[in-house]
């Protein structure tokens, strides 16, 4: 009984424990999803805030973005507005101008309709008129043919007539006078042709007045002068401008150029070069240049001696290098200042017995051929150049007139001008003294030099073989070797355009590099 009601009263227990833990677990959950409906809750109202937040600002920015393209439509249909208003502007101007140029139009078309009546009006006139002249010269020919007695076909005969017989006597009186002017100036035709008869045949004196010859001890310095694959003769050529031909010819080199200047620096360069024995490019340019700078010492020691031995003085510097220089000058062959000094003493002795003044006489005799000295300008004729340079250098003006007026280039306006043209003409008219092919051969091959000279780039000309070549150095960092190659066909083409020559003119242009260091 009593094990019964234990375990009656134990599954009570049981039961009571289950039942209040059921209602304690209920109690709780129902607690829990209390709370967890308040976190919802709370959660979805924040939710539904930001939502509502996201809302606001998307409507805002969809918003902006709308009155930005409202006001970019705005910008655009006012900018369309202004257009067409511009345009409306432009048509209702072009409208005006229209307008205006229509009444313009037609106001030129009465003005032309007026001034075509008017000028109508006078044609008929016109017409009239020329009736009644037609008219009126009928008549007078009807007049004139009755007191003449002759139609107006015979009339045209007889004058025809006498303009024949006048026509004959101008021509007789034409012809008589070209047949005295010819008379007049046979003579002197006939010395002229004699006179160039002798100059075609006188080929020693140009061979004379373009070579030099340099004798050597021996012919083992050729080949010092030509060096290890012709180096030395080419830096010599290059830097005096004279062709050096080393030939068969024993114990001797031929200098050949036109320029006096160049064959004599080119001359005492090879005595120095062969008695001091060094013989290579840099001794060569050296000594090249040293002997250059002695020429021009020379030169003026030359102008100071000569105006000295004629008594001349107060020469400007200038004047006395011009002077120095006509030693390496020609005159048509002649000697330039053996020619100058000819003059002057003939100038001063003529003078003297004229009972002027010698010494003013001897100095425009010596200064009249100054102009063929200078380079430049040689288009200009060399009396005209030697009255500049007279003039430039503050000579007197009887001696500015008589050197302008020795070729009859200036009218003469002192004694002194007469008598420097007839001793001119004594001194170059004997016989054998000038010959006009030197002059022209040495003016061509200047020519020759200039051409080529004036191309950029081109640092040195040398016409050498009596012109049948022309050498042309060029600086190697102004012009590649396409260049120079274009170079020389360029200067071929102008030379066979512009001068003329016989054979064949054969162009070499040098392009060389250099490299220099010295050893300290």
């Amino acid at each position: 009984m009593t094990t019964t009601i234990i375990i009656i009263i134990a599954v009570i227990c049981v039961i009571a424990a289950a039942v209040a833990s059921y209602f304690i677990v209920l109690k709780a959950t129902e607690r829990s999803r209390s709370s967890i409906i308040k976190e919802a809750e709370a959660e979805a109202e924040m939710i539904k805030k930001e939502k509502i937040l996201q809302a606001k600002e998307r409507f805002i920015q969809l918003k902006s973005e709308h009155d930005k393209t409202v006001g970019e439509r705005n910008a655009k249909i006012s900018q369309l507005e202004n257009k067409l208003k511009e345009r409306e502007r432009a048509l209702n101007q072009r409208a005006e101008e229209n307008t205006k140029r229509a009444e313009e139009n037609a106001k030129r078309d009465r003005d032309f309709e007026k001034e075509k009546e008017r000028l109508e009006a006078q044609l008929e006139g016109v017409k009239v008129k020329k009736e009644e002249l037609d008219r009126q010269f009928r008549e007078q020919v009807s007049r004139l043919e009755q007191i003449s007695g002759m139609s107006v076909d015979e009339a045209k005969g007889v004058l025809i007539e006498s303009l024949k017989e006048e026509a004959k006597s101008d021509a007789a009186a034409y012809v008589s006078e070209v047949m005295e002017e010819a008379k007049l100036t046979a003579n002197k035709e006939a010395k002229k042709v004699v006179v160039t008869t002798i100059q075609r045949v006188a080929t020693e004196t140009a061979i004379e007045n373009s070579v030099t010859v340099f004798n050597i001890e021996n012919d083992e310095v050729k080949g010092r002068i030509i060096g290890r694959e012709g180096r030395n003769i080419r830096a010599l050529e290059a830097a005096t401008g004279v062709e050096i031909i080393v030939d068969d010819t024993p114990e001797a080199i031929i200098l050949s150029g036109f320029d006096p200047v160049r064959r004599e620096i080119a001359r005492l360069a090879l005595h120095q070069l062969v008695t001091d024995g060094r013989i290579h490019p840099a001794r060569i340019e050296e000594v090249v240049t040293k002997v250059q700078k002695q020429i021009e010492e020379e030169i003026a020691e030359v102008g100071k001696r000569t105006a000295i031995d004629l008594g001349i003085h107060n020469l400007h510097p200038e004047l006395i290098r011009l002077i120095g220089k006509m030693k390496y000058r020609s005159s048509y062959g002649q000697n330039l200042l053996q020619h100058s000094r000819e003059t002057a003493n003939l100038c001063g002795t003529m003078a003297a017995e004229l009972g002027l003044n010698p010494k003013v006489a001897r100095r425009a005799g010596l200064l009249h051929d100054i102009g063929k000295v200078p380079d430049d300008q040689p288009e200009l004729p060399h009396a005209i150049i030697g009255m500049q340079l007279a003039e430039k250098y503050k000579e007197k003006p009887e001696i500015v007139n008589a050197i302008g007026a020795h070729h009859d280039e200036v009218e003469m306006t002192s004694l002194i001008a007469p008598i420097v043209q007839v001793c001119d003409a004594i001194s170059g008219a004997r016989p054998g003294a000038r010959r006009e092919v030197v002059e022209s051969y040495i003016k061509r091959l200047k020519e020759m030099e200039d051409m080529a000279m004036a191309y950029p780039g081109v640092m040195k000309t040398y016409a050498i073989q009596a012109g049948r070549e022309l050498r042309v150095i060029v600086g190697s960092e102004k012009i590649t070797d396409q260049q120079a190659e274009e170079l020389s066909h360029d200067i071929a083409k102008k030379i066979q355009d512009e001068m003329t020559y016989p054979g064949q003119v054969k162009i070499t242009v040098i392009r060389e590099t250099r490299s220099i260091s010295y050893a300290k």
